[in-house]
């Protein structure tokens, strides 16, 4: 195993003699086997092994005995070492995120201030490689996402992505090392954790070697991404100056879209598959295209454009969505309510809520806003299989004095909620909702 890592290190370029590498340090059994074998190694990479450990204090005195655990393996080891303690509920609350991705965001942040001029490794394993390319498909994604986690990114690398889980367990108890066992890795109220628990033993029973192959398999897709990328890269120099794209249409498809979601992307603009796709056909075919509110893309057909088409008559109105109160008209609040749900039952009784909308909180995609109307706003309503147009709903059902202070959500594949219409079919709460968004909007607010 550790040959493999060597090999592996070596291979993808993730270190260079003389680098000090920090490992992040869980306790759990794959940063132990991270540490401990890169202190093995580290005389013949010519590297400096440090540890960094990230304290949630989430679990009371479990947090504790993790940090305890870290703090004596290292001295042991005879490797330096830092703990850091942040309040992730705290985090979570005042930026509206999931314990989960405040706990991401935390500690990212943390590995960041305390490992510049060094790298740092995470203990990501082949295991881990299999569930994020599952989740990746399950959610959508194109030949990137199901490439899965990249070895190296800044100064962040991952040594492991070549190891297997069982691997590493065999690894610790051949030397004897123990670990600790965080108890919200058992439980199954994470997607990760379903994953992990139900849909890889059932890709065992077809095929026991399931792991070992996708490592060849996710070898195989990063390196047909890479080429992507750098000829990306290269149509980027030759056809991009600012937010303008020339001569993009004499390009592959692939080519094409993928200059076009950088585009969006450094313009802090979401999209789909499906938007995409409608950018394409404009780059080849000419055309105009609303990407959100009063920004277009439009196309002659060799010139690609990002540009800005005001409406004096629709001010724009955005905030990113938070749970809690969220206000972007006078004298009304739509309230956001984050509600744990167990069974259909309590999602029927919260849909008896007559001033209340309720939506699956797990299937909204990426970042939410909470904005108003926006020119061209389409949404395929829950229980519909197809799409409407919100302006055609809007003209026959809502008064013309109520439409300008309509509450609409929008993630990052398009609309999933809109007031006095309904919630998008994608985000419908069935038997499988673990959290329930609750959506309640307030008239007349006094705010004197």
């Amino acid at each position: 195993m550790l040959n493999r890592i060597y090999d592996f290190i070596k291979s993808e370029k993730l270190i260079v003699s003389g680098d000090t590498v920090i490992c992040g340090l869980s306790g759990g059994a794959d940063s132990v086997c991270l540490l401990m074998s890169l202190n093995m190694l580290s005389s013949k990479l010519g590297i400096t092994v440090e540890a960094l450990h990230v304290n949630h204090c989430l679990r009371g005195s479990e947090s504790d005995r993790d940090e305890q655990f870290c703090r004596e393996l290292c001295s042991r080891l005879g490797i330096e070492f830092t703990a850091v303690s942040c309040n992730v509920k705290k985090f979570a609350e005042e930026n509206s995120l999931s314990t989960e991705e405040a706990a991401r965001k935390l500690r990212y942040s943390i590995f960041h201030e305390h490992s510049a001029g060094k790298k740092l490794a995470t203990a990501h394993n082949a295991d881990d490689n299999l569930e994020t390319v599952i989740l990746n498909l399950t959610r959508g994604s194109a030949l990137k996402g199901i490439a899965g986690i990249p070895p190296i990114r800044g100064n962040i690398i991952r040594p492991l992505l070549s190891v297997q889980r069982s691997e590493i367990e065999a690894f610790l108890s051949e030397n004897s090392q123990n670990y600790v066992t965080d108890s919200t890795n058992l439980s199954n109220d994470y997607t990760r954790n379903k994953i992990r628990h139900n849909i890889v033993p059932l890709l065992r029973e077809l095929n026991p070697s399931v792991t070992a192959t996708s490592i060849k398999s996710i070898s195989a897709l990063r390196e047909e991404n890479s080429l992507i990328e750098k000829e990306t890269q290269l149509a980027e120099n030759k056809c991009r100056c600012n937010n303008t794209l020339c001569g993009l249409a004499e390009y592959h498809a692939v080519i094409r879209k993928r200059c076009a979601a950088r585009l969006l992307t450094d313009n802090s603009l979401p999209y789909s598959a499906e938007r995409l796709d409608s950018i394409d056909s404009i780059i080849v075919n000419g055309g105009k295209l609303n990407i959100s509110g009063d920004i277009f893309m439009i196309s002659d057909g060799n010139k690609l454009e990002l540009v800005t088409i005001s409406n004096d008559h629709m001010p724009l109105l955005c905030a990113e969505l938070r749970i809690g109160d969220n206000s972007i008209f006078p004298e009304r609040l739509m309230i956001c309510e984050l509600i744990p749900c167990d069974n259909l039952k309590k999602i029927e009784a919260v849909n008896n809520l007559l001033t209340s909308y309720v939506l699956d909180y797990d299937k909204i995609i990426g970042r939410a806003f909470v904005r108003n109307r926006r020119y061209g706003d389409k949404i395929r309503l829950s229980g519909r299989n197809f799409t409407s147009s919100v302006k055609k709903i809007i003209n026959e059902k809502i008064t013309s004095a109520e439409r300008p202070y309509l509450h609409f959500i929008q993630d990052e594949q398009g609309t999933i909620f809109a007031e006095k219409i309904g919630i998008a079919d994608r985000v419908t709460p069935d038997e499988n909702t673990k959290n329930l968004l609750r959506i309640t909007i307030l008239n007349n607010i006094d705010r004197s």
